[in-house]
């Protein structure tokens, strides 16, 4: 059984419910995204707002926070780029013609997805597009970034000059079943990832090992080796809509509309274990040092063993739905359709964690030990029975 956590600080700046939050990739800040049209940026250090971006006409869907500078997309179709230190609306990126969902920051590109049925690339720098992904037939709403210098040799790229040159991928998944990856020096599309019959909610890649996995409306999740396009495994055990994904050594989390959680093993496509005691969607999720976070749309944030599956705890206060969820310095951060974002200890199940890790290893570290004099004994007595024999 879980215990019930109660939150070290709730921030009620918001009007209105948070849809996405974003953590710094030095861990000082946190950016928050809101049905109130506006973001808010927050300090890691005293939990103090300092920041509030106000400009876009509609609700934010999405934000991502790099260090010196944030981004937002809107329903108003524009993606609006912010000083961290000032909050002055740097640039302005017009083109989308519906709903911009979803956002994603790489090298110098910022990619765009699009209830207009299109992705798109734009400078970051200056203000302009670079290019248009037009192939989609419905939504664009989840999005992916890779090199083809980490999945390609040499030998293998048959690609014009140009694309050689730029060798940027851009993988979208869309509510029109599919996933396309895209070159992003001409928006050619290279492959188009046939197998899903539902919308596709989530993506992640695994660069290194030539590898996406794809979640789906259609209860599945599909990994594709990302050269090919060829479909390598399908995982079919959830009985709703798989809303996100983490992959952390080889394992694969996979949250769902069932109200559970699985875990995969990726080279087998086997499930080892499930993850249950929600009571509506799992929404979000994040693992964290042995420790398996998730967000649910019964507004608790859960806390689970990731290998015995044994709920830890329960965090509970939010009204709505959990959307996205943090963690920094053994704090959780949890945003919600509330408006709320709460900031939770957990320091007490982070360190039962790790006595926890300690005490396995040394008792593994003994049945080694014992096995290893095991046969020692065993080679022994079987040395002298052959010598007894004479053999």
């Amino acid at each position: 059984m879980g215990n019930s956590g109660s939150a070290v600080k709730v921030c009620t700046d918001h009007q209105g419910g948070i849809n996405w939050l974003s953590l710094s990739p030095d861990g000082q800040r946190l950016l928050t995204g809101s049905e109130d049209g506006t973001a808010r940026l927050w300090s890691t250090a005293d939990s103090q707002c300092h920041g509030h971006f106000q400009g876009h006409e509609s609700y934010i869907t999405f934000c991502h926070l790099e260090n010196e500078a944030a981004f937002t997309c809107s329903a108003d179709h524009t993606i609006r780029k912010w000083d961290v230190m000032t909050g002055q609306c740097l640039a302005i990126y017009r083109g989308h013609t519906s709903i911009v969902n979803r956002i994603l920051v790489a090298k110098d590109y910022l990619f765009s997805g699009s209830y207009d049925r299109t992705a798109r690339c734009w400078s970051v720098d200056k203000e302009k597009q670079i290019q248009e992904f037009r192939g989609h037939r419905n939504c664009v709403l989840t999005l992916a970034h890779y090199s083809s210098r980490d999945v390609l040799e040499e030998e293998e790229e048959e690609e014009e000059e140009e694309e050689r040159v730029s060798r940027d991928l851009l993988v979208t998944g869309s509510t029109d079943c599919t996933v396309k990856v895209w070159w992003v020096s001409s928006g050619r599309c290279y492959q188009t990832l046939l197998g899903h019959t539902g919308a596709v909610l989530c993506l992640i890649l695994d660069a290194p090992n030539r590898e996406l996995f794809s979640g789906s409306t259609d209860y599945t999740i599909r990994t594709w080796n990302i050269v090919t396009g060829e479909q390598l495994k399908v995982f079919k055990e959830h009985q709703g809509s798989v809303i996100c994904l983490e992959l952390v050594n080889r394992h694969l989390y996979s949250g769902s509309a069932d109200r559970t959680v699985k875990c995969w093993l990726v080279d087998t496509g086997e499930r080892i274990q499930t993850y249950k005691a929600h009571k509506h969607s799992v929404s979000t999720l994040k693992y964290h040092a042995g420790i398996l976070f998730t967000g649910s749309g019964d507004a608790c944030a859960r806390a689970f063993n990731s290998k015995s599956g044994v709920l830890q705890k329960i965090f509970r206060g939010h009204k709505f739905i959990i959307n996205c969820i943090q963690i920094h310095n053994e704090l959780l951060y949890t945003a919600s359709h509330d408006g709320t974002l709460r900031i939770w200890d957990i320091r007490g199940i982070c360190k039962r964690n790790k006595r926890r890790l300690k005490k396995e290893r040394s008792a593994q570290g003994r049945s080694s030990q014992k096995g290893s004099l095991s046969r020692l004994f065993n080679n022994k007595v079987g040395c002298m029975v052959q010598q007894e024999n004479g053999e």
